[in-house]
């Protein structure tokens, strides 16, 4: 639970900002199942902050980490790579916001140029309900809730919270701690049963 475990000696905002700092690796917060995959950005950053955090080292880092853990981790030889706009409509060539074509469409340009399968940036709002995301081995989001909403609506119960890029598996379900139902016996333990299975 993020607000219990804060203190003045830990300060972390998840599980996966701290496990990085203590196992090592460049950790990336990767939801899955076996027929859909969806990587972030930018986690657990305030909304007005997106846009600052994304840059090209970022966007560049985390499809590497996406990459590497679907080829090591899930033995997908050839990773297919979706990557998600950061402004409605992937900006409307300026009309809201810039930085997909300022940002994203140069480094997805060079990474794809160096020989990865990366395609985008997508427009999120119809990525997913024109089922585009089965074309692709992994989508990446620009932050939090843009990959979540979508993942957890197709998968609820049944995902898995992996950490991708880390020295270490680790698995968590794809939901939080729920303490408002302890107790009362109406708990899914299909996500938690999941974790295990894909830790495994």
């Amino acid at each position: 639970n993020k607000h219990n475990i804060q203190s003045e000696a830990f300060t972390f905002p998840g599980h996966t900002d701290y496990l990085a700092k203590e196992l090592g690796g460049k950790s990336l917060m990767f939801m899955v199942t076996d027929t859909l995959k969806v990587g972030l950005l930018t986690d657990h950053v305030p909304v007005k902050d997106v846009s600052n955090h994304i840059s090209e080292e970022l966007i560049t880092d985390k499809i590497n980490t996406v990459y590497e853990t679907l080829k090591k981790d899930f033995n997908i030889i050839k990773p297919k790579i979706a990557v998600l706009g950061i402004n409605p409509h992937t900006g409307d060539n300026g009309v809201i916001g810039n930085e997909d074509d300022t940002v994203m469409r140069p480094t997805l340009k060079k990474i794809k140029e160096a020989g990865k399968l990366v395609y985008g940036p997508y427009a999120a709002d119809s990525f997913f309900g024109t089922n585009n995301y089965k074309n692709f081995d992994a989508i990446i989001a620009s932050y939090h809730d843009q990959g979540l909403i979508p993942f957890k609506t197709l998968s609820f119960g049944q995902g898995v919270n992996f950490t991708a890029g880390l020295t270490r598996v680790r698995t968590s379900p794809d939901h939080g701690t729920a303490y408002e139902i302890a107790g009362k016996g109406i708990a899914d333990e299909g996500s938690f049963k999941e974790a295990l299975f894909t830790g495994i």
